[in-house]
């Protein structure tokens, strides 16, 4: 069967004297697929992130957390070993996490509200849910 190009089938094959040929890696760069909508992975990802609520407690609860943190204060002298559980807020949507931090107590600063472990960290009293 003939075509109607067959004649330029025995034609040599067309080469730009202007132009370098393209390496193999740079043709398939043209066909590499591209972000349409650019930060929408990092958006379903900040969604998909799970989040927990904060629980409140009741007033027996916060008296039992005041009698510990009041333990703490009377022995800081010892740098006494403690296991906070706290609620850290999240900056960017509402809930949080609960966090627990196991170490010696340095400080309790009652001008900023916070408990001060010897690594540094400062944990606001508001947010301890329990101390052990």
């Amino acid at each position: 069967m003939t075509g109607r190009y067959d004649d330029l089938l025995a034609l040599p094959h067309h080469v730009s004297p202007g132009r370098a040929r393209l390496t193999a890696a740079a043709r398939a760069a043209q066909f590499a697929p591209f972000a349409a909508l650019t930060g929408y992975d990092a958006v379903v990802a900040e969604t998909a992130r799970l989040t927990t609520c904060r629980a409140e407690l009741d007033e027996d609860e916060r008296a039992a957390l005041d009698r510990r943190l009041q333990a703490l204060a009377a022995r800081l002298d010892e740098q006494p070993e403690a296991r906070i559980t706290y609620f850290q807020p999240d900056a960017r949507k509402a809930g949080g996490a609960y966090c627990t931090v196991a170490g010696p107590v340095k400080n309790i600063d009652l001008y900023t509200r916070e408990v001060v472990m010897a690594s540094g960290q400062r944990i606001a009293i508001d947010e301890i849910v329990q101390i052990e």
